[in-house]
Order: structure tokens, then C-alpha cells, then sequence
């Protein structure tokens, strides 16, 4: 029987060796490395440990652990430093009350470093409240961290197409494709701040009748004639024609025909230059400007068509080609091909998105306005016919309109555009971070109001000012600290003990996981609302507790360690800046 003993043991503790190996590596790094619990990540890591001891030790029953814990922050700070319901999630599932479960589970608890108390709440919310000492570990990890703070590995290995903007080049991108610019570049960051490899697109659509419109209103313009009814007009068409003109002198008296081909190649690259030019200087940067009229030039069109013909989602009726849509949910088979033998638009798209998978994207993420709601579901069902996943192969992101208003009154032209309001008017109201930040903290899923007068206060009425002035003030602090001497020498968490010193950690804690959700979420403005918690919860801090000491006064242990704290809240304010594309003064 001993020797029996002995063997279940044994087995019990490999099991319990094994369940642990199985953790994924950031959760093992936490609780094998550091041994002290400083991030929601290291309590989730060792509850799962625990979970895994519980079971080879026989107290749980066997059956499969979570993948995930969720811990938060408790909405009743007096409960304690995080919270977890576990134990409700998962005691039925491993035959255990959840209350009963939740007792078992935070004696255990109880005992790890860093973890001064543990309570059960209710029918078995586990609250946790860890040491001083422990919490306040977290402020050095941050600054050791850097820039690395905040990122993971979610998306590690995934190779991301995201395209955004795309506007026709006919005219100056307006305000909805600026919201799509700052939007589409801070989702970039995020998701690659996560790990993706991702290449941002911009589709250069440079093909079809919005083209010859625009030639046309340019060959008026070089004229001097009235624009067509259904061209365009405003100042920069006349600058365009001007400039074609300053290449092809003759242009304007050549033949209709001639003048038009003239107007529309020049133009169209002039116009697309100013375009890049301006995405340049509003800090985004496209890898792929994919030109829409290759699509036909190439034969990618006749290629997609034939694969989907191979696949069986092809036919021909009235003389036209058609994709078999409704197969896969569209509310209509869609012409591709029609009887005079031009393409329809969906032909560009099929083969646009068949090339983006065979450059060897994983997901193709578009970015498309709020005027294009009905083009979702035949975009799944061109993704589903390729054999793909809609909403995972492909997804598309649908934004909002964009207002902006000045003196209680909405504005709605451009000095330029004479039509519609621009990137530039935008810019030159505001400039380029208040501009991005007050693209990117709203969700697009809803209209956006943006206040000219409010984003061009220095006051904190001003959400940009307001975290920028923050990291602006921790830059401040760490200076005049280095002249009075207030080093890093020292470090002692334990007397980071005031209540506002606990709130601020608590926020700078949550970066890693508000980034992650962000991406999950394809959500930029949760980063931007989670900034202007910290700067509030930094600037209260600042009120409260010194770095430098009063004058005459020795400086102390606590002094050197508070300003490691001011440190953290400068990486994670910069951090948090960096993938909105917004700049993280120093000075202000």
C-alpha cells in the first residue's frame, strides 16, 4: 500500500508539473520569474497554477481548466486591489459550489508573495488585496519595460492587410476620410503593438466614371467653361488644371478626345500626390498604394472570375456573368461581367480581394463609410465563395459621419474644396494631434461632433491637451527632481501607501489589457478614453504626493521611489500616445 502511495503522489505531482509547463509563457514568466504579484496577468497565472495543484492534489475535480482568468478591477475600491469570478464561472463545470469552490480557491491564494488578504464576496466573487510592497512593484517593471510595456503576443504571427481611407482621387480627402486616416493608422499600431505583421493599403481607385468626370471638369476648367453637371468644382480643381497646363501647355486647345486623355493622366497623378502628401503630413504612412485599374490591366479580374467558374458560383444569363451570391446569404446573385461586356464593380472586388489572399494575408480588414452598409453582405458572400471565412479572412469596419462645429455652428464647406470639409481645414483649425485624438476617442460606430473652438483651448476641457499637458508634467517633475538631486537609487514599494498612490498604479496597471481588448474590439478609442483616466488619476497624485522634498527638507527613500512612479506614468502616457499617432510633449 505505501508503495502505492508513493506512485499516486508521484503521478499527482507531475500532473501538477505538467498542468503548470502547459501555461502559456507569459503566464509562466510571471509567476516563476518575477514571484511577486504586480499585474492582473500574474494573479491569473497563479490562480491557474493553483487550479492545476488543487486538481493533481485530488481537492478539484479533475476535468478541463480555463483558458483565461478574468481579473479586474472591483468597482468598490474599499473590496480590495483586483477581483476575479472564477469560481462562479467555473465551479459547476468542475463539480464544486462556486461558493465552496471560491473558499478553497482563495486559502490557497491567500498564501502567495505579494498577497496580503483575500475575501469572499456573495455567492463567490474573489476579491484580492495585495501588500503595498507588491503592488508598488509595478511601477518599476514599467519603467524597465519602456516601450514595451502594454504590447503582447495575441496576434503573433498573423499577417494583417488593413486598408483605409481609399478616397477616389477626384478631390482633397474630406473630413470622413480623415476619421478613417486616424482610425485606420492607430488600429495599425495597436494591432501591431499585439504582435501582427501589418501592411496598410490604400486603393487607388483610378478606374471608372468618377475619372472621367473629374478629367471632364478639368478640361472645363483649363477652358474656362462651366463645369459639367456632374463634374466637380471648387478651387483646387482649378489649381489641377493650372498645373496640367504648367506640364502640357497645349492641353486645353487639343481635341476633346485628346484633352480629356491629357487632363485625366496628369491630373489624376497630381491630384493623387497632393493626397499622399497630405496623409504624410497628418503622420500616415501607407506600404501599398494598390492601383484599382491594374485589377483590369493585369487580367486579375478574368482570373478571379474563372476561379470562382472552377468552384461552381459562376453562370451566364442574358448574355451577362453572374456570381451565385445568394449561396452564400447575399439578398441577390450579383452581374460581374454585364452584357455589353464592361465589368461591374463587384468584379473589381472579387478580384482585389482574391489578390490581397494570395499575397498571403491572413485577414483583409476594410475600412469603408457609413454610405456603404448594403456593400457588406456581398462582400461576405465573394469571401465565402472563395472558400474563405467571412469575418475572419474578411471583415469590414463601417465609421460614422464626422461634423464639425465652430461657434455652436456646424461648418460646412471647405475654402478649398467649396463642397465638403477637408483634412486640411481640419488641420490648419487644429493641428495634427488634436486632430488624430479627436478622430480616434469615439467609437466609429458613432457620429462624431468635433468642437474646433474646445480643441483649440490649453485648458483640460481639452482631452488632448489634458493627457498631453500630464506626460508634459511628468517630464517636469523628473527634471526638477534631477536638480535637486531626487535619483532612482533607490527603490522601496512598500511606502507607496497613499490612496492615490494605489489608484494610480491600479490605472497604469491596466495598459496591457485595455491594449489587447482595443485590438479585439478593432476599437482605438478605448486607448484614448483609458489616457485620460491616467493623466486625471496622475494629476491627482501630483496634488497629493511629493517627489522633490519641501524646501530645506532631506530627501528620502520615499522621494526616490515616487519618482520611479512618476517615471511609469510617463512610459504609460507615451505608450498610449504613440499608437494614436499623437506626440508626447515634454513641455507644454
Amino acid at each position: 500500500m505505501g508503495d502505492i502511495s508513493a506512485l499516486s503522489g508521484l503521478f499527482a505531482r507531475l500532473r501538477g508539473l505538467l498542468a503548470q509547463a502547459l501555461l502559456p509563457a507569459s503566464h509562466r514568466y510571471f509567476t516563476q520569474i518575477k514571484g511577486i504579484h504586480v499585474t492582473p496577468a500574474d494573479i491569473a497565472a497563479s490562480i491557474l497554477r493553483i487550479l492545476a495543484s488543487l486538481q493533481a492534489s485530488g481537492s478539484l475535480t479533475a476535468g478541463e481548466l480555463p483558458a483565461e482568468i478574468t481579473v479586474e478591477r472591483p468597482k468598490n475600491r474599499d473590496h480590495g486591489d483586483w477581483a476575479t469570478n472564477v469560481a462562479m464561472q467555473w465551479g459547476a463545470k468542475l463539480a464544486a459550489n462556486p461558493r465552496e469552490f471560491a473558499n478553497l480557491l482563495s486559502a490557497e491564494l491567500a498564501k502567495e508573495p505579494g498577497v496580503e488578504k483575500v475575501d469572499v464576496a456573495g455567492p463567490g466573487f474573489i476579491n484580492i488585496t495585495l501588500s503595498a510592497a507588491a503592488a508598488g512593484e509595478l511601477a518599476k517593471q514599467i519603467v524597465l519595460a519602456g516601450e514595451k510595456f502594454g504590447t503582447g503576443t495575441d496576434l503573433q504571427g498573423l499577417k494583417m492587410n488593413l486598408e483605409f481611407v481609399s478616397a477616389n482621387p477626384t478631390g482633397p480627402i474630406h473630413i470622413g476620410g480623415t476619421r478613417w486616416a486616424a482610425v485606420g493608422d492607430s488600429l495599425a499600431r495597436i494591432f501591431e503593438a499585439q504582435g501582427a505583421s501589418v501592411t496598410r493599403e490604400y486603393y487607388f481607385n483610378d478606374h471608372g466614371a468618377q475619372i472621367d468626370r473629374f478629367a471632364r471638369s478639368l478640361v472645363a476648367a483649363a477652358r474656362n467653361e462651366a463645369a459639367p453637371e456632374d463634374g466637380y468644382a471648387g478651387e483646387y480643381i482649378n489649381q489641377i488644371a493650372e498645373s496640367v497646363l504648367a506640364h502640357h501647355p497645349d492641353a486645353a486647345s487639343l481635341p476633346d478626345a485628346e484633352a480629356t486623355e491629357t487632363f485625366r493622366a496628369t491630373g489624376v497623378e497630381l491630384m493623387f500626390g497632393e493626397i499622399r502628401e497630405s496623409l504624410e503630413d497628418f503622420g500616415v504612412n501607407f506600404d501599398v498604394f494598390f492601383h484599382e485599374n491594374s485589377l483590369y490591366e493585369s487580367g486579375a479580374v478574368q482570373k478571379a472570375i474563372e476561379r470562382l467558374r472552377g468552384l461552381g458560383h459562376i453562370y451566364e444569363q442574358d448574355g451577362a456573368i453572374w456570381l451565385r451570391s445568394t449561396t452564400f446569404g447575399d439578398d441577390r446573385d450579383r452581374v460581374v461581367i454585364k452584357s455589353d461586356g464592361e465589368a461591374a464593380y463587384i468584379a473589381g472586388d472579387l478580384a482585389y480581394y482574391l489578390d490581397k489572399r494570395e499575397r498571403g494575408f491572413d485577414r483583409a480588414i476594410y475600412m469603408l463609410g457609413a454610405d456603404h452598409h448594403g456593400y457588406v453582405p456581398r462582400m461576405m458572400a465573394l469571401c465565402a465563395a472563395f472558400g474563405d471565412v467571412p469575418g475572419l479572412n474578411l471583415e469590414i469596419l463601417i465609421g460614422q459621419l464626422v461634423n464639425l462645429v465652430k461657434d455652436g455652428e456646424p461648418v460646412r464647406m471647405s475654402k478649398r474644396a467649396g463642397t465638403v470639409v477637408t483634412m486640411e481645414d481640419l488641420v490648419e483649425a487644429v493641428g495634427v494631434d488634436a486632430a488624430r485624438y479627436a478622430l480616434t476617442r469615439s467609437s466609429i460606430n458613432s457620429m462624431l461632433d468635433i468642437d474646433l473652438d474646445q480643441l483649440s483651448k490649453k485648458t483640460n476641457d481639452n482631452p488632448v491637451f489634458y493627457v498631453q499637458y500630464a506626460h508634459a508634467r511628468t517630464k517636469q517633475v523628473a527634471n526638477n527632481a534631477a536638480q535637486l538631486s531626487v535619483d532612482d537609487s533607490e527603490f522601496d514599494p512598500a511606502l507607496l501607501t497613499h490612496a492615490s498612490e494605489s489608484e494610480l498604479l491600479g490605472k497604469l496597471a491596466q495598459l496591457p489589457k485595455v491594449m489587447a481588448h482595443s485590438a479585439t474590439e478593432r476599437a482605438p478609442h478605448l486607448v484614448a478614453r483609458y489616457l485620460e483616466e491616467v493623466a486625471g488619476a496622475y494629476h491627482r497624485w501630483y496634488d497629493n504626493c511629493r517627489v522633490t522634498p519641501l524646501s530645506e527638507q532631506p530627501v528620502e527613500p520615499v522621494h526616490r521611489t515616487r519618482l520611479w512612479l512618476n517615471n511609469a506614468a510617463s512610459v504609460v502616457l507615451a505608450n498610449g500616445l504613440r499608437v494614436l499617432g499623437v506626440s508626447a510633449p515634454e513641455r507644454m
